[in-house]
């Protein structure tokens, strides 16, 4: 479950939003039931599916309030990661041969992902962490998990030390951050390097695998990186806590960037001076007699 509240010292008169909260259907993952419910019930209500095959809601509340909740709800289905993607020809070949510029048409969707933003992440100093990774001839998969190590030795995860507007060059000058930051200072070094990387952004299951230290990034929406290799499939990793994405990732939306996928964005019409924001997440393992019941009554949003 996926809660956010706004709360006003002031009236809200009209609140536009759009959220990508409803988990994506994905051959590893499967969404048993999914809901999004909105307080007020909004006036207007619609669903879609953006450019990335993201689903995506948008909402209008015109009644007056002085808070506004959105709470997210699924049961999602997630198979382990598939061994063979690690022990392939593009995973164990030299990293150089998964560029998509360098085999031609197959690798014609992945070419946006190669693209710098506005302004430009890719600057000296990232190029510059990049190269003490991506050496000439090193199996693609070697750089990779080195890649998402280093980033989680040489950072230190601090919520609040960072903004959505703080630049990956900040990041990576001031040695810390949260997993957004994380997963674009991955991104911009791929990209640096000539490969595809996208955004994703999600869940992680609360608890940590027993025997395992907590996890960062548990507690709120989660993101983390993905490499394109060639036979057009994504190899996802996390550098918040140094692992490949696994069975414990529910995945949500992808896109170029974080601005592609926020959970939750709008614009409210107020005299309000003041506003808080308070966000919740839980992520829990239920057995097959409590996806039964869950399943059993089809999920709704408050706009059906």
């Amino acid at each position: 479950m996926h809660r956010t509240s706004y709360t006003y010292d002031d009236v809200v008169s009209s609140s536009y939003g759009r959220c990508y909260l409803t988990p994506r259907e994905l051959p590893h993952q499967r969404v048993l039931s999914a809901g999004v419910t909105i307080e007020p019930e909004p006036d207007d209500w619609s669903t879609g599916v953006d450019v990335y095959g993201n689903a995506d809601s948008y909402f209008h509340v015109r009644s007056n309030h002085d808070e506004l909740v959105v709470t997210a709800t699924s049961v999602v289905e997630v198979d382990p990661p598939d061994p063979g993607m690690l022990l392939s020809p593009a995973a164990l070949g030299p990293w150089e041969q998964a560029r998509p510029s360098s085999i031609g048409p197959a690798g014609a969707g992945a070419v946006e992902f190669l693209l710098d933003l506005t302004p430009p992440e890719i600057t000296p100093a990232v190029a510059g962490y990049a190269a003490e990774v991506f050496r000439p001839g090193r199996p693609l998969i070697e750089a990779v998990t080195d890649l998402t190590s280093r980033i989680f030795r040489d950072f230190t995860y601090k919520s609040g030390s960072t903004a959505i507007s703080t630049r990956v060059d900040t990041v990576l000058e001031r040695r810390m951050g949260v997993c957004q930051d994380f997963a674009r200072v991955a991104i911009a070094c791929l990209r640096s390097v000539g490969l595809a990387a996208r955004y994703e952004s999600g869940y992680l299951a609360t608890d940590p695998p027993p025997g395992r230290e907590r996890i960062f990034g548990a507690d709120a929406s989660h993101a983390w990186a993905a490499v394109w290799l060639p036979g057009d499939r994504w190899l996802a990793f996390d550098p918040t806590n140094d692992k490949l994405v696994d069975e414990r990732h529910v995945t949500v939306a992808w896109g170029r960037d974080y601005d592609d996928v926020p959970p939750l964005r709008g614009v409210i019409y107020t005299e309000s001076k003041k506003s808080r924001i308070d966000v919740s997440v839980d992520v829990s393992p239920i057995g097959a007699d409590d996806v039964s019941e869950i399943t059993e009554g089809s999920s709704r949003t408050n706009a059906d």
